[in-house]
Order: structure tokens, then C-alpha cells, then sequence
């Protein structure tokens, strides 16, 4: 884990020098950390903290970073969901869930008991994150209900973590 906060580290410091990149980047983070077997993979939270942070007290400008981490959120939940819809319950027989049959089952009955609201939390807490799109599409929710509960929480995820964090940066720099 140390590794890969070194390796989020020189990626944020890479932005900061090349900014032209800043954005595809940051949707391409997003993306990965709301792709089922990706988010375990993704450090995004503490990427999107730290690069916030860095970007704010540069007076980057927040708002299209903020927009593309949103961007990436809701089409890697998309990704995610579809992949449910594909598979359905044969899921359980690919990696990584063979290995940690648990988490579906926890995503599962999760969604049993919140419904489309499921989709809304899912996205701030890691290990729902991993596997409640995916779980949406096994269940078949109904598309546009999906959709419009991943893009509200995608876009309230990516503004609440890069932007949140980037103003706090700028305000403490003053």
C-alpha cells in the first residue's frame, strides 16, 4: 500500500507539472476506481485528495477537474452495471469474486434493502463502490432509475472529494 501512495504521489506531481494532462487523467482515475474489479485496484479517494489539494493551492481551476472525475465516476458505474446486466449471476465465477464471494452477497443484500438509494451511497463508501453497479445489473434495475442515480452521485462524488478538497487547499493558502 506504502508503494502505491508513492505512485499516486509522483502522478499528482506529474500533473502539477504538466497540467495540460490534468484532466484526462483525472477522468481515467475516476473511471478505474468505479469499474468493479478496477476500484480495488484505484486509490482514487486518496488521489483525488491529495491532487485536489495540490490543484487548489496552484489555483488550478477546479470546476472541469472536478466535472471529469464526475465523468469518469458515472461511466465507470456504467461499465460496471452493464457488465451485471451481461453476466447476471455468473459473476460469482470470475475473479475477483471466486476468490471473495462475500462481497457480492454484501452488495447484494445491500441493494435489497436500499433499492435506488444503493446506487447513491454506493459511491462513498469503498467496498460498496466495488461491486454495487455490478449487482444493480445482475438484479436488472431498471435503466433510467440506474442512470440517474449514478450520474447525481457521481457528480456530487467527484465535486465533494476534488473540488471539496481543493478549496479547502486554496482557503488554507490564503
Amino acid at each position: 500500500m506504502a508503494q502505491l501512495e508513492l505512485w499516486m504521489q509522483a502522478l499528482v506531481e506529474f500533473m502539477r507539472a504538466h497540467q495540460e494532462w490534468a484532466i484526462p487523467i483525472v477522468f481515467l482515475v475516476a473511471f478505474c476506481e468505479c469499474v468493479a474489479v478496477l476500484s480495488w485496484l484505484v486509490p482514487a479517494t486518496v488521489f483525488f485528495t491529495a491532487f485536489g489539494a495540490a490543484a487548489g493551492a496552484s489555483g488550478l481551476n477546479l470546476i472541469p477537474l472536478a466535472a471529469a472525475a464526475s465523468a469518469g465516476a458515472g461511466c465507470g458505474f456504467w461499465i460496471s452495471y452493464w457488465a451485471g446486466l451481461v453476466l447476471g449471476p455468473r459473476v460469482d465465477h470470475h475473479w475477483p469474486f471466486t476468490k471473495n464471494p462475500e462481497l457480492l452477497a454484501r452488495g447484494h443484500a445491500f441493494f435489497e434493502k436500499w433499492g435506488v438509494a444503493s446506487i447513491l451511497i454506493g459511491h462513498f463508501f469503498g467496498p460498496l463502490r466495488a461491486v454495487i453497479a455490478i449487482v444493480a445489473g445482475i438484479v436488472q434495475m431498471p435503466f433510467w432509475p440506474f442512470q440517474i442515480a449514478n450520474w447525481i452521485a457521481s457528480t456530487v462524488w467527484g465535486f465533494a472529494l476534488l473540488y471539496g478538497a481543493g478549496r479547502l487547499a486554496e482557503f488554507m493558502t490564503k
